[in-house]
């Protein structure tokens, strides 16, 4: 019998006593309705596993209406009295007692993607370990929290590896191709494709599938050019032989698959075959809340939230040594595949409902400790996988599009962001070349806010050996970073110091209000915020969301936005609050906490289409690498943008002490640069 058919005969009589728990009542009684909800969703889902296309058959309401049953008791109008919520399970069931069952909740909830994929041995596991909790509360006493907490700390144990391994796979095997299939195989004018997934299907998907397939092939190929030419383009530009890789990692949003069926099409031009690969569901390889991988719309944000440190249930140093263990093992499983993976193009999405998140102490959080090795992890992590997949030998494309979720306008701003993705980058490139030779005449740049932003920063530069040969700042084009349209550099930490504040900001999806940095020799001495009302909150919200739970972040990246074209149309659309990063970053200075640009790859030339080498790659904190790789990176970048209206002044003083301004009052006076203010004198005639 093969492993897949024991598996399944593992599967069914679990399933089948599953399937008798709703009409139970050996369990206390204030158990009964958690565990026979529980029952009753892993019974509807198990079913779809056996499906030979998920939902074929059903009309598109039918298939709209199972979607809806399947996440309806997370949807924010349901969430209050939801198990998934640890607030209410803690509420009925106790602290220690209802955040473990509440974890258990969220993971069995995964059994959704599982049930679609068809990954039997995932459904297995998890119904034995519901299966098993359950017998713990029908034997006439009521268990321990820690009972409950063993079982669920050794089923991630005991299942680690499995688990680590298939995540590692289904980044550089194109075999493993189910996203692929749906792609590449569905009828896409027939909407129904969409309930393939497993994913939650609101108006963005529904509408951004519909707007596609109202455009041309033409438009569609065009679209598809940006993404995967810019991607070529970041080979070259790093000097990477682009002919030795075999796969690209596709991550992109449902509802973009005409796009990302042409893309697949030009890849394969360029040798390559996709990968393509669901976020991350076991805790075991989720990080917080970023998801990695093809995705759909959050059916409740909050809900993620809540769940974003689960992994403090089993986090600790014999977890942490396994993990590192499996995770090698893993890799050199796959070491061949791994060689020839080219790297990351992600299609992003932006416009969603803003999100401000609740803090509830009723969720798992990581303690002190747990903090410090969940760093030590990430950092040992991050070098296993710089071995298999070095950073000096793949790139990365970055772009992305609005969703319906933005407004009314939605198909007005989807055409200006198609303009911006694909303005001439052959003009940002002169303008950019002339910014940049004035500031390698620099040793350090001083910003300020203006009006109620009160920045008030010094940069210091690297210094230039050869001016003739060397730059400090990289002139950024539409390559790997779309749209065009920054110069940036890696600062020096000795002498960056001051104040670096943003009225208000989205990082990562989440909203920051009055976010106020200091800087002291490049790092982060202190920090705050206004979003709650107690101080300490503020600093726990940035401390685990932005710092990422390290004491201090340097200050990985300087540079000046110079896409005012962008910067126009978030004004015109009044969508600045719904700008992702990636373009929001080129609508101002931006300042980056954490690894510098170049990380894992800072030993690699990279040269300005002047041919002059950029020489400021590293900083301080990047340089312990040559002595410990672990103190050297910090597996973080996040990108923090002052916009135009908010700046009063940059300029760049050289070594003499002179001051040359380059923007004065949101507005760029350095000459030569003045054509970028047409679209800012443009917007104030608009308004």
């Amino acid at each position: 019998m093969h492993d897949s058919e024991l598996i399944v005969e593992r599967l069914r009589p679990v399933a089948e006593r599953i399937a008798q728990i709703p009409d139970e009542t050996m369990a206390p009684e204030k158990y009964r309705d958690y565990f026979a909800g529980c029952a009753s969703f892993l019974t509807e889902v198990l079913p779809i596993a056996g499906e030979q296309v998920p939902g074929q058959g059903l009309s598109l309401r039918q298939l709209e209406e199972r979607n809806t049953r399947l996440y309806a008791d997370i949807l924010p109008e349901q969430y209050e009295k939801s198990y998934g919520n640890p607030a209410y399970a803690v509420h009925s069931f106790g602290k220690e007692m209802g955040q473990y069952l509440s974890m258990l909740y969220a993971e069995i909830r995964h059994c959704i993607a599982f049930a679609y994929e068809k990954k039997i041995w995932d459904l297995t596991i998890l119904c034995e370990l519901f299966s098993e909790v359950y017998s713990c509360f029908t034997d006439g006493e009521e268990p321990k929290a820690a009972e409950i907490r063993d079982i669920l700390y050794w089923f991630f144990s005991d299942y680690s590896e499995r688990m680590v391994a298939d995540r590692i796979a289904e980044q550089v095997d194109p075999s493993r191709s189910f996203a692929t299939d749906i792609v590449m195989s569905s009828d896409l004018s027939d909407l129904s494709y969409l309930y393939r997934y497993g994913e939650y299907i609101t108006e963005n998907e529904t509408g951004v599938a519909a707007y596609l397939n109202s455009l041309s092939e033409e438009q569609i190929g065009a679209m598809a050019h940006t993404y995967t030419e810019g991607y070529r383009l970041g080979f070259v530009h790093a000097g990477i032989d682009l002919s030795k890789k075999k796969t690209v990692e596709i991550r992109y949003t449902i509802g973009f698959e005409r796009m990302i069926r042409a893309a697949v099409k030009q890849f394969e031009k360029m040798g390559l075959k996709p990968t393509m690969f669901r976020y991350a569901q076991h805790a075991v390889s989720r990080r917080q809340m970023h998801r990695i991988g093809f995705t759909g719309t959050q059916a409740n944000p909050q809900y993620e939230y809540d769940h974003r440190m689960d992994d403090a249930l089993f986090l600790n140093e014999d977890f942490v040594s396994r993990k590192l263990r499996v995770t090698q093992t893993a890799f050199e499983k796959v070491k061949e595949l791994a060689y020839v993976y080219a790297g990351p193009a992600c299609q992003e999405t932006f416009g969603e409902k803003t999100f401000t998140p609740v803090n509830k102490p009723e969720c798992l959080s990581y303690s002190k400790k747990q903090q410090k090795l969940t760093t030590h992890m990430q950092n040992e992590l991050s070098q296993i996988t710089n071995r298999y997949i070095r950073g000096d030998q793949r790139s990365f494309t970055i772009i992305a599009y609005p969703v319906p979720e933005i407004g009314k306008q939605f198909t007005d701003i989807f055409a200006e962001t198609v303009k911006v993705n694909t303005l001439d980058y052959t003009l940002y490139e002169r303008i950019q070349q002339t910014m940049i030779d004035t500031l390698d005449k620099g040793r350090r740049v001083h910003v300020l806010g203006s009006g109620d932003n009160h920045t008030d920063l010094w940069i210091s530069l690297h210094p230039l050996s050869d001016p003739d040969k060397q730059t400090i700042f990289e002139n950024c084009v539409a390559d790997v970073n779309i749209p065009v349209g920054e110069v940036f550099t890696s600062p020096v930490l000795s002498g960056t110091d001051g104040v670096l504040h943003v009225t208000g900001v989205f990082l990562e999806g989440l909203y920051y209000k009055d976010l106020e940095l200091t800087f002291k020799d490049g790092r982060i001495a202190s920090y705050s915020c206004k979003n709650f009302a107690d101080e300490k909150e503020n600093k726990d919200f940035i401390l685990h969301n932005l710092l990422f739970d390290h004491e201090t972040l340097p200050l990985g990246e300087f540079a000046i936005g110079t896409n005012t074209t962008a910067y126009k149309m978030a004004r015109r659309f009044g969508i600045e609050a719904k700008m992702p990063i990636l373009i929001a970053e080129k609508t101002g200075p931006h300042f980056a906490v954490g690894d510098t640009c170049y990380s894992w790859a800072e030993d690699v030339p990279v040269y300005n289409p002047n041919g002059k080498e950029i020489v400021a790659r590293d900083n301080e904190v990047s340089l312990l690498r040559k002595k410990d790789p672990s103190k050297a990176y910090l597996n973080c970048h996040t990108d923090i943008t002052i916009p135009y209206d908010e700046l009063g002044l940059l300029a760049v003083e050289d070594r003499d002490g002179w001051m040359t301004e380059i923007i004065r009052d949101g507005r760029f006076v350095l000459p030569g640069t003045e054509e970028l203010n047409i679209p800012l004198d443009e917007m104030d005639r608009m308004m």
